[in-house]
């Protein structure tokens, strides 16, 4: 937690915008009743837009989104017993790309709104979780390596729609292609205040079955023994690890591995036991998160890259690295 206030503090405080950090927080101080109402005058009503209204949404944005898919990378991670697995294992993030892609073809983005395509990202997100399920049910039982070849099945299936979507389109390719690659640019307070109630009952979710996910290590038959719900248990939690992740990625594109390295890092810091690994997960995604985006907004500032890209150029070396050393404590070399 003191990780994280100091990542908000320092990601506030840079931009390029050229505010110090006492303008910074001076500005967010009297923004506060008990501080002074509307300040001493000595910032412009640009700069104090700037922190208020793009970088303290932004930073709050980064947060959540990376703690959702931390979070739920922990669940697929946990019912899948492969840490290998992440939010994108069983397709939701194709689903909710092919939702949105459609929608920006059309020029359909703003029918109804900035909820659009949130709304309709979220929903074909939903519908492809339960396709991946109903194709790895046999005679009432999901198995867990049906269910995984059944997720690879279906994301390459609607990454192909995506490519072809992105083939027709002319005048908007690039804005489909920015949004699958992810990004936090041109969002606001409406979308902290849609992510939050999801990360809430995620968060509720996975702390209730921590305990449960812990005894699936021992594998489902035992698990059962024990008095585990094991088919109740594996619905309920990928219902929640797919809610998660479409509701991050409904608001900021895909954005790959935190909830592949994020889980994984947690588990090798603080042990096996899911009662802290989904806390501390939720915490460590948003601490990535938000140092990626920081990186994305000003490494080459004016110009923005996208935070998908910046994820992976840090998450992939890193899970390598992670990788190459549990292979080498498997074959017990120093």
């Amino acid at each position: 937690m003191l990780l994280l206030a100091v990542s908000i503090t320092a990601s506030l405080s840079i931009g390029s915008a050229g505010l110090s950090l006492s303008d910074v927080w001076g500005i967010l101080l009297h923004q506060l009743p008990w501080f002074g109402g509307d300040g001493d005058g000595s910032w412009t009503p640009g700069e104090v837009a700037i922190v208020t209204q793009v970088r303290l949404s932004r930073v709050l944005l980064a947060v959540l989104v990376g703690a959702c898919l931390a979070l739920a990378g922990t669940g697929f991670q946990g019912v899948l017993r492969n840490p290998l697995a992440d939010p994108y294992t069983l397709g939701v993030a194709s689903g909710s790309s092919v939702g949105a892609a459609f929608l920006i073809l059309f020029g359909l983005q703003l029918a109804i709104g900035i909820w659009t395509i949130p709304i309709v990202a979220f929903l074909t997100g939903i519908v492809t979780l339960l396709g991946v399920i109903a194709l790895s049910r046999s005679r009432g039982v999901m198995h867990i390596q049906t269910l995984i070849l059944s997720g690879v099945i279906i994301q390459s299936f609607l990454g192909a729609f995506v490519s072809l979507m992105v083939s027709m389109s002319e005048g908007v390719i690039n804005q489909i292609l920015f949004w699958i690659m992810g990004s936090l640019a041109l969002r606001g307070w409406e979308h902290v205040t849609m992510l939050l109630p999801f990360l809430s009952i995620g968060l509720f979710v996975m702390l209730a079955y921590s305990q449960t996910l812990n005894l699936f290590v021992l594998g489902e038959r035992h698990a059962a023994h024990l008095g585990v719900r094991v088919e109740r248990t594996k619905m309920i939690v990928l219902i929640a690890s797919t809610l998660l992740t479409a509701a991050a990625v409904s608001v900021s594109g895909v954005i790959g591995f935190v909830g592949l390295v994020v889980p994984h890092m947690i588990r090798l810091i603080v042990g096996p036991d899911y009662r802290f690994i989904a806390p501390l997960s939720a915490i460590g995604g948003g601490i990535f998160l938000l140092w990626a985006d920081t990186i994305a907004r000003t490494l080459l500032s004016p110009k923005e890259l996208p935070l998908g890209v910046v994820t992976a150029l840090i998450g992939a070396p890193f899970f390598a690295y992670l990788l190459h050393r549990r292979m080498k404590d498997e074959r017990g070399e120093a």
